[in-house]
């Protein structure tokens, strides 16, 4: 039985099938490669093994469906079904794997960013409201280290709302190739200067110059991140090694090494996750929002380079950024 239309739906990258009479008359290639070549002149119910999806393709006047698993086991496709005259009906597949993983990373993405907000503005109003009590509010010692609490509390969310905005501006201009002169031998140890009243942060170079193609600004940032990280979670007033080294391949190196207590293997795959933490009691004391290895992580994709942690229990933590240098 000769179809109208298969050639044009041939050449077309959605999967597509026609079901006659319940029955899969045509499959195009994009179908054959997602369900498998043998399910031309199967029944739909066994080519598709969906219930919803089968009950739209075989309902009289055709409908839409959304299935899970068709490619992979977190796979979601949405199938289309139309109704042709004669009755044929013409079945489009539609992924929407990635449109749904993307809502669900945002839905996440709020409801962590909610959850760090509110438990800091929880405890600043319960002290506000314990300290407007007058028999609270009289007593001195009471009402300073209320105070105190009050000040880290606000500190967290503004450390917070800060790392926020600085995602938001990275994924911003993720698409845009940064330009600028920066030479990292330079900005290491100026970097490095900021720290070295409260803590020991040695900075070592092969080279004098090590010139990269950049966001002053972001590279700044990642070394801020990256030794503040390794004097919080290393030993508090250090050491913390910063190392710069360009290379004959036209990469440079930079290498953040800590002598701390390191990161148990299970945590580093996800250490750069958004809110993230290997321990979250300890981050929260220290300051952290849970950002720092994620704001590190997109500003070194935005470079065209790549951020690697290595670290085991008692040997410290080493973190290291790939660079393309600037061509002369």
């Amino acid at each position: 039985m000769a179809i109208e239309g298969v050639d044009l739906l041939e050449h077309l990258q959605t999967p597509a099938l026609i079901i006659v009479r319940g029955q899969v008359r045509f499959a195009n290639g994009a179908a054959k490669a997602l369900l498998g070549a043998h399910i031309v002149g199967q029944d739909v119910r066994i080519a598709i093994r969906d219930p919803k999806a089968v009950a739209a393709i075989l309902s009289d006047k055709g409908g839409i469906a959304r299935v899970s698993g068709l490619s992979t086991g977190g796979s979601v496709w949405e199938v289309d079904c139309k109704v042709l005259e004669g009755g044929n009906r013409l079945v489009s597949l539609y992924d929407l794997s990635e449109r749904v993983s993307v809502a669900k990373s945002h839905a996440d993405f709020v409801a962590n960013a909610s959850h760090e907000l509110r438990t800091p503005l929880a405890n600043v109003i319960g002290y506000v409201e314990t300290l407007m009590n007058p028999k609270a509010g009289g007593n001195e010692e009471l009402r300073n280290r209320f105070l105190g609490t009050i000040r880290h509390e606000a500190q967290r969310m503004q450390s917070l709302i800060s790392d926020l905005m600085s995602l938001s501006r990275i994924e911003a201009l993720k698409h845009e190739v940064p330009a600028d002169n920066v030479d990292l031998v330079a900005l290491a140890n100026e970097v490095a200067g900021d720290f070295r009243a409260n803590a020991v942060v040695n900075v070592t170079a092969n080279c004098a110059h090590a010139v990269i193609a950049g966001d002053r600004g972001q590279i700044q940032q990642v070394l801020r991140n990256l030794i503040d990280n390794a004097l919080k979670y290393g030993k508090p007033e250090g050491p913390v090694h910063v190392s710069v080294e360009a290379a004959q391949t036209a990469w440079v190196l930079v290498m953040v090494r800590d002598e701390g207590e390191g990161i148990a293997p299970e945590h580093l795959p996800r250490v750069t996750e958004r809110f993230y933490r290997a321990d979250a009691s300890r981050s929260r004391a220290a300051g952290g929002t849970g950002l720092g290895l994620s704001i590190v992580k997109h500003i070194v994709e935005r470079h065209r380079g790549r951020f690697d942690i290595e670290s085991r229990p008692g040997s410290g933590t080493s973190c290291s950024l790939m660079l393309p240098l600037r061509e002369d």
